[in-house]
């Protein structure tokens, strides 16, 4: 295994995690939460995920196959800050696209959206925009999270002032 910096400066933090949950039912999934959650851009990167497997004596393969079926785990390198845009259909109805689109356009990134990808990083890695399939909140559409706040009735005026506080900015 070829560990980066960060990944050498997360082998204490790794070995901790996985002693305190080792035993436990669920373990693997629970360590790799932990994981996600110790490395800077709230990913898990492939040294990490094959650093478990080998403490765990599991294949990679079985973590690999436990990191891409839940879809809060990241496997690409993420933003400080998280915005997540409901495409579910009242959101979409009510203008969730153009609320991608638009804080697409407001952070810098090219709007060439493809098909199936959910998760866009700003070169910078400031922001990281995903998207979800239905936040369950439809009467309050469009709703938008970002960093743990969830935003309903959001408008693109509502959008700039929210980025713009994420961004340390005025309201």
């Amino acid at each position: 295994m070829s560990a980066t910096t960060e990944d050498k400066i997360n082998l204490k933090a790794l070995d901790s995690i996985i002693e305190k949950y080792r035993e436990k039912q669920g373990a693997l999934l629970t360590i790799l939460e932990e994981a996600q959650k110790t490395n800077k851009h709230k990913f898990l990167s492939d040294n990490v995920m094959e650093y478990v497997a080998k403490k765990l004596r599991v294949s990679l393969s079985q973590v690999y196959g436990v990191a891409t079926f839940y879809a809060f785990f990241n496997l690409k390198p993420q933003g400080e800050h998280l915005v997540v845009i409901c495409r579910g259909t009242a959101c979409h109805t009510r203008g969730s696209k153009d609320l991608l689109e638009n804080t697409a356009d407001f952070l810098g990134l090219e709007k060439n959206f493809q098909e199936g990808e959910t998760s866009y990083t700003t070169k910078d890695n400031k922001f990281t925009i995903k998207t979800v399939a239905c936040f369950g909140q439809c009467a309050l559409a469009p709703v938008i999270e970002v960093d743990g706040i969830i935003y309903s009735n959001v408008t693109t005026d509502k959008l700039k002032k929210i980025i713009n506080i994420a961004k340390g900015g005025k309201k």
